[in-house]
């Protein structure tokens, strides 16, 4: 298969708006045509122009993060051009040193020639440090900021982005990708502009000195620089392709290192270690194919500029016999040949930064690119700021835009303010998928999910989070304090409140035991084993029950009108347990509630029952009244599960 020609940036940026100027022209035409055939069509061409100019506004996001100031860019600016100018003075003083001695100097003056040379020598190198350091804290400058802006891009991106991508994929993406950049960054400074504006430095001599020389040295760096251009056509896919593989990798063995107690208790270990062979493998070819390629280019160019220094030697040596070069000229231009030599060979040891940044560019801004499925309102409106709120779901249904498959249908539920409801049904049926509804991590194909009177779709997104809260099972802890831990690195609450709300969801002795109280640091995770144990190191981690009743005091904190409990003691010991059912009923009251649970005894305390199968309600009602019915499916389940009713 025939690899295109890549392009410049400018040129490609133009193709790329050009093609989708083209394609939307084309989706109109289509569209006059009043064919419903080709409505299909027609939205798939609109799509595909509007993903390129996306993808083309991001790339240019990129560069604009990089963008360093006005004082900083004039700093690096003077820096490259005494980094420059000084090795291009330096043949100079050769030529002078070898012409005078042939002429008969004297010691002292050759001794001050050369101590001239050394001191140009030593300023060059100082300058080349200067450029070095300026350049690198540039590209990590631009950079970072680079990085926050994909951290909070990512972040922003909706469940179903995430549920597509492993957590190793993504932190290749925001980090790995931005590495590459960076080091390509300071490359580019160092050694291909620096570099460049040697060559032209040289040739502008080169062509003082004698315009012949000059211009069959022109002729032949533009034949070698037209080879280079055209290698790249092959190394740029090929690193495009090893970075994929990296990031697969990652991916995978990310997945495999949360899952290794899985692993190993059942024995799934010989299977994990071959996965992770096979994408080391994929990843190795990758590799290889890649240093191949920037192998044979860079022994390609050293075996031409071998030759070209030689044609320059030669034509020196004739005008020397002419009489119209002094030795110390010809030691000049075979000094030049080898400086003409060094930025060649800079730009081959820099095209694997090269590759790797055009294609981590490339992924940057196509997740940049990356919209949510959110649509963020024209005018948000807030939730009521205090007391509990009312829900109401009416005929909500969701289906994945990949699944044809509902997952809800015909959704309909109503909470009062203060009420609680309980959501029962087998695994899969959509409990949790409604629970999504009410936070707004999804938005219904059908129907309507409204919070105190709203519409999700019309709230400020910064309300949700400020009025609503979810506990789940599995709690995620930060390697930070206690106190980032609680507040999730908000200044909600003075450090009183903080151990009040601790001492009141049953942490108390947990919290005086800590070596820095709020100071104390945990590590990330999401709890060990239920028991917890005496044993355990208070500052390295926490159980499960402690994480499950830290969980509890981040919402008790947060202060919400409505609450989705997810399982939020299912994996607990009974007397752990029965310290988070007691934070339960603090938290429900006075709040809406939502409480999704496979152990029916935890549903004693709700208002109302939704029984959900296969995406629907196939049983709604007070608790009370289904409990009473013997007909009721709530009630055969209490009855299997042999609770009391």
């Amino acid at each position: 298969m025939r690899t295109p020609t890549p392009r410049t940036p400018a040129r490609g940026d133009a193709a790329r708006r050009g093609l989708a100027e083209r394609l939307l022209r084309a989706a109109r035409v289509t569209g006059g045509t009043g064919a419903s055939a080709r409505s299909s069509a027609r939205d798939s061409v609109r799509r595909a122009a509007r993903g390129i100019l996306a993808r083309d506004s991001a790339r240019r996001a990129v560069l604009r993060h990089l963008r360093p100031g006005l004082r900083s860019a004039l700093a690096l600016a003077a820096a490259i051009a005494a980094a420059t100018a000084l090795p291009l003075t330096a043949p100079q003083i050769t030529r002078r040193f070898v012409d005078d001695a042939i002429g008969g100097a004297g010691t002292r003056h050759l001794t001050l020639i050369a101590v001239g040379y050394l001191a140009l020598a030593v300023a060059g190198q100082a300058a080349r440090m200067v450029t070095a350091w300026l350049a690198s804290r540039l590209a990590w400058d631009g950079t970072n900021r680079l990085r926050e802006r994909l951290a909070e891009h990512a972040l922003g991106l909706d469940m179903a982005y995430h549920g597509r991508r492993t957590p190793g994929e993504m932190i290749e993406r925001v980090d790995g990708d931005v590495v590459a950049v960076a080091e390509f960054v300071v490359a580019f400074l160092l050694d291909i502009v620096a570099g460049l504006l040697l060559l032209a430095g040289v040739l502008v001599v080169v062509f003082t000195v004698d315009a012949r020389l000059g211009g069959v040295l022109l002729a032949y760096c533009a034949l070698v620089g037209f080879c280079m251009a055209r290698a790249q056509r092959l190394a740029v896919p090929s690193a495009t392709r090893s970075r994929v593989e990296l990031a697969a990798l990652f991916g995978g063995l990310e997945e495999r290192l949360a899952g290794v107690e899985d692993i190993r208790a059942n024995g799934a270990g010989a299977h994990a270690v071959n996965r992770f062979h096979r994408a080391s493998a994929t990843v190795y070819h990758a590799e290889f194919r890649d240093a191949r390629i920037g192998t044979v280019i860079l022994a390609g160019t050293t075996v031409a500029f071998a030759a070209g220094t030689a044609i320059v030697l030669g034509l020196a040596a004739w005008t020397r016999e002419s009489g119209t070069l002094t030795v110390g000229t010809a030691v000049l231009l075979f000094q030049y040949t080898r400086m003409v030599r060094a930025p060649f060979e800079r730009l081959i040891d820099q095209l694997r930064q090269y590759q790797s940044a055009l294609a981590g560019i490339a992924r940057i801004g196509d997740l940049l690119a990356e919209r949510r499925t959110l649509p963020a309102p024209a005018d948000p409106l807030p939730l009521p700021a205090s007391g509990p709120l009312a829900l109401c779901l009416e005929g909500v249904g969701f289906a994945y835009a990949d699944d044809d498959e509902p997952v809800l249908s015909d959704v309909t539920i109503t909470l009062a303010p203060g009420e609680t409801l309980g959501l029962v049904g087998r695994t899969g049926s959509g409990k949790t998928t409604v629970a999504r509804m009410v936070l707004r991590l999804y938005d219904p194909t059908e129907g309507t999910v409204r919070v105190g009177g709203l519409d999700l779709r019309d709230v400020d997104p910064a309300s949700i989070r400020e009025r609503m809260c979810v506990v789940t099972q599995d709690v995620r802890l930060f390697a930070a304090s206690v106190r980032d831990n609680l507040t999730l690195f908000r200044p909600l609450a003075d450090d009183d409140r903080l151990r009040a709300v601790l001492a009141g969801v049953g942490l108390g002795d947990w919290f005086a035991a800590l070596p820095d109280g709020l100071d104390t640091e945990l590590g990330g995770g999401s709890g060990r084993d239920p028991g917890g144990g005496p044993g355990d190191s208070p500052g390295s981690g926490v159980s499960a029950g402690e994480a499950q009743l830290l969980a509890f005091a981040r919402a008790f904190l947060a202060d919400p009108g409505l609450v989705v409990l997810d399982e939020a003691s299912s994996r607990l010991d009974p007397a752990t347990e029965r310290r988070v059912e007691e934070s339960v009923d603090r938290l429900l009251t006075g709040r809406t509630g939502v409480l999704i649970a496979h152990r029916l005894s935890s549903l004693s305390r709700v208002d109302k029952i939704a029984v959900i199968d296969r995406g629907r309600v196939v049983e709604y009602g007070y608790r009370e009244d289904l409990v009473a019915d013997p007909r009721s499916r709530f009630a055969r389940m209490l009855d299997v599960a042999g609770v009391v009713r």
